[in-house]
């Protein structure tokens, strides 16, 4: 019997804010929502925004002056509006019009020598055959140089790119925490698996207590590594510019942080760590190793997300030089105009130029069905598997190939086989990688004509998350499973408003491609696609909660599933309480610094198992041949 890996908690932090609850995507779609979800949403972003704040159960603004839920759309809604979503790069980043860099100059002598004095100490060393250094006394020098020589000093440059998909405006991760000098893609991530822990309404102890400690898993990565200054950044820039590498640099900039993060600050964990990177394809990557342990019985719960926080010059000037990010002459030249739209920056399947850099951390919970039917777990979906291609032989290493048409064509066969014809093709959507970009529109757009050909399916919904909150790479398919999540359940399409229309050459003789949001009916089945760099191709096929409990009731009976529904009410109370905290900024961050240390001196270790202190099960250890056949 193939367990059934259920999503029972999302959290998160991208430019349309929290995750858990779907709050990013209601910011998203935000016009479409009734007045109680629009209120809720507001007051949400405004608290993690930092423009009100909750003071003995009251909600007050900046300047300590109570302000009601329902008046913040009034008086903050603008404020709130232009603080998220895609926007011009603000200056916790870089300034954009004036990006600090490293000018090199070439300086011949005038007269005879170059001549300059400085501190003894600040003397290259080895000191150069040619230079004549004279002593001054007090510790200085005077150097003469008899012929050219090269520096490089601060200057200032104006960035052709100038939009990113941020945070929302003063949400600040490394103060809701004793962040301790880390990067902020760690931050992000401390942020985000509390949010999807706590979102599931079940202690992580309760979990831990029902289970043997090596059946939890967690799986996560990043693509670029942590590239701020506290990581791999600063590692690489600080001898450049004449500073120190710190202890920190290098372990903190590892990809596999974000996983390591977690299983030593969040959760304890002692059982799976996995982290894989397939570029923009690393949230389903390890999402497909999750869901096949779970399937497989080696996990029964697993924290699966991925991060990354690279809005950095260097990572915009890599991707730029590319000619893969829209920049400002670009997107001048497609509207016509003077001066760029930064809100419209990223445009998939319409006419566009180039896509744009985004943050983010996007985790989920997965838990199997029987353990999720005996605790009472929420359900908000469930995946059915995650298949990956490679695209074989390549001209260029970034150029799209075929393996994308085999992950969509399994997936779509998997649904139907689960599912059947009728819930293909009147009840699945797509959430596109739609990164924005000339070639993408085409190719991808041809993919999902073809499969939709084969299988019959017309009218198929195309939704693209990157026009809202950019390309955050490894985290990007992260993205789409919060907007496929908040379809399930708010039975809202987005559609992409970043554009006019859909451009000429996109094959949607089979797809709806939609300029607006709109009301859309139950929809079973969300297929999560990602294109990376490299022929790093993946599709998830997930299923709504409807649909998931359905499958969960055939296997158990209706009397199981009604305990299952008693049980549910105390979670479901649970997660109000945690939503009604997040929404005042209230996130009780978990992160258990030095706290909770097991003491090896404790460990019983027998030939059948090992038992822990700490835990309450122990862990058995293998007591089969599996290759009894063969031996």
């Amino acid at each position: 019997m193939t367990r059934l890996p259920l999503i029972i908690g999302m959290g998160g932090i991208n430019a349309a804010g929290r995750t858990s609850f779907h709050q990013g995507f209601r910011r998203i779609v935000i016009d479409k929502l009734n007045a109680q979800a629009r209120e809720e949403t507001f007051v949400g972003l405004a608290s993690l925004m930092k423009l009100v704040s909750n003071k003995d159960g009251v909600l007050v603004d900046a300047n300590d002056e109570v302000i009601a839920a329902a008046d913040i759309e009034s008086k903050l809604g603008q404020q709130i509006l232009a603080g998220t979503l895609i926007r011009k790069i603000e200056k916790n980043h870089f300034d954009p019009d004036a990006t600090h860099w490293h000018q090199k100059m070439n300086i011949s002598p005038t007269d005879k020598h170059i001549t300059f004095e400085l501190r003894a100490k600040e003397l290259p060393q080895p000191v150069p055959s040619s230079w004549i250094v004279t002593d001054l006394g007090d510790k200085r020098v005077s150097v003469e140089i008899p012929e050219e020589l090269t520096i490089t000093h601060d200057a200032y440059r104006d960035n052709p790119i100038k939009a990113a998909g941020q945070f929302p405006t003063g949400f600040e991760p490394a103060k809701l925490y004793n962040s301790r000098y880390q990067p902020r893609g760690l931050q992000a991530t401390i942020f985000a698996a509390t949010d999807a822990i706590r979102s599931t309404g079940i202690e992580w102890d309760s979990i831990l207590d029902n289970i043997s400690p090596d059946e939890v898993g967690t799986y996560s990565a990043s693509i670029a590594g942590q590239m701020n200054d506290e990581g791999f950044g600063g590692l690489i820039r600080s001898r450049l510019t004449g500073s120190r590498v710190s202890t920190k640099q290098l372990a903190l900039g590892l990809n596999t942080m974000s996983t390591d993060f977690i299983n030593a600050y969040v959760t304890g964990n002692v059982g799976t760590t996995f982290t894989s990177s397939g570029a923009c394809a690393t949230f389903l990557y390890n999402l497909r190793a999750a869901v096949h342990d779970m399937e497989a019985g080696r996990v029964r719960v697993a924290i699966v997300g991925s991060t990354e926080a690279a809005i950095t010059p260097e990572m915009i000037e890599g991707f730029g030089n590319m000619s893969a990010l829209a920049n400002e002459e670009g997107l001048k030249k497609l509207d016509g105009t003077d001066t760029a739209d930064h809100r419209r920056t990223s445009r998939p399947f319409g006419k566009n130029c180039g896509f744009t850099m985004g943050e983010g951390a996007q985790f989920v919970v997965l838990m199997d069905d029987k353990l999720a039917l005996e605790m009472g777990a929420k359900v908000l979906g469930s995946v059915a598997d995650v298949f990956i291609n490679a695209d074989g032989f390549k001209k260029s290493i970034t150029a799209p190939g075929p393996g994308n048409y085999i992950t969509m064509a399994k997936s779509v066969a998997l649904a139907e086989q689960v599912l059947g014809k009728e819930a293909l093709q009147e009840r699945s959507f797509i959430l596109a990688h739609g990164s924005s970009t000339p070639q993408n529109r085409v190719t991808e757009s041809l993919i999902y004509h073809k499969v939709a050909e084969s299988f019959n399916i017309s009218n198929w919904p195309v939704a693209a998350p990157k026009a809202y909150v950019g390309h955050t790479l490894g985290a990007a398919s992260g993205d789409q499973m919060a907007m496929a999540l908040g379809v399930f359940s708010d039975n809202i399409m987005p559609g992409i408003t970043t554009i006019d229309e859909v451009a000429a050459d996109v094959h949607d003789e089979h797809l709806h491609i939609t300029t607006d949001h709109r009301n859309c009916p139950d929809m079973d089945i969300a297929f999560i696609n990602s294109k990376g760099f490299g022929g790093n191709n993946a599709t998830a096929t997930v299923f709504s909660p409807k649909v998931s409990l359905a499958m969960m009731e055939k296997r158990y009976g209706a009397e199981a599933m009604q305990t299952y529904q008693t049980k549910l009410v105390e979670v479901e109370q649970a997660q109000q309480v945690y939503r009604d905290n997040a929404n005042n900024g209230q996130f009780d961050l978990i992160y258990k610094f030095g706290e909770g240390l097991l003491n090896e001196a404790d460990i019983e270790i027998t030939k059948d198992s090992l038992s822990f202190a700490e835990f309450k099960n122990s862990i058995a250890l293998p007591s089969q041949n599996p290759f009894d056949d063969m031996v």
